[in-house]
């Protein structure tokens, strides 16, 4: 399968099945972030604006070049942010390039899978009053659990959170709650999005923001399964 790259507008090209060490590398370098502090939000979307599929995951729109593109930011990434009803969800395998970062109230993290020899400790990331509650729920789990000031922790304070720990290239991966809550919070540097050529029902938009935010595009990439890869650069 081709993948193009239409902006920067060189027409350069990667076949992803002729040499999977090639396409990784290609790839890699058009998501590769230079700043020391940046936040990305990177989520899928279908058409129609829905985050997931007919199994309600994003699992059944993804395809194409998608997983290669979803492994190059992580390895940019010194964290990945995600909330708890994702991880439930979508059954999240924590990350061997970055640093789990999941946000939660009740510290239920049912479906979280863990390989045997993962290195990286999670973070979670709760309202101060529940640390007690969430370092019970997730007792099992290598797992550094932190605490944040009032009922609900906001995207400044997730930020900050985690960068107090060294983790400063940091990627919200949704859910779409958590997700308008960063866009709202004009706290998000770039925006990786993939467009699915899905068309599916769409109760709820994908990034349910109520005011519009400028960007540019900084990237572009297109396959031969009709995927689109957008990145856009907050103004």
């Amino acid at each position: 399968m081709i993948v193009t790259d239409l902006s920067p507008r060189t027409l350069g090209t990667v076949d992803i099945d002729a040499d999977r060490d090639a396409a990784r590398e290609w790839i890699g370098q058009r998501y590769a972030t230079v700043a020391p502090d940046c936040v990305r939000l990177n989520m899928i979307t279908s058409l129609t604006g829905s985050a997931v599929g007919a199994d309600g995951t994003s699992e059944t729109l993804t395809g194409g070049a998608d997983r290669l593109i979803l492994s190059a930011i992580r390895a940019a990434a010194d964290a990945v942010i995600v909330g708890a009803q994702t991880v439930r969800a979508e059954g999240y395998l924590l990350p061997r390039s970055a640093t789990l970062a999941v946000v939660t109230h009740s510290g239920s993290l049912e479906g979280l899978r863990v390989p045997p020899d993962h290195q990286r400790p999670l973070v979670v990331l709760c309202p101060e009053s529940r640390t007690g509650q969430v370092e019970a729920s997730v007792a099992h789990l290598p797992a550094e659990v932190v605490g944040l000031a009032g009922d609900e922790p906001t995207p400044a304070q997730i930020v900050d959170a985690l960068q107090a720990r060294g983790l400063r290239r940091l990627v919200c991966e949704g859910g779409p709650s958590l997700a308008r809550q960063f866009a709202a919070a004009k706290i998000i540097d770039e925006y990786c999005i993939t467009v699915a050529p899905r068309l599916t029902p769409a109760d709820h938009p994908f990034l349910g923001i109520t005011t519009d935010i400028e960007t540019e595009v900084v990237g572009h990439l297109v396959d031969e399964a009709g995927f689109t890869y957008l990145r856009l650069r907050s103004l």
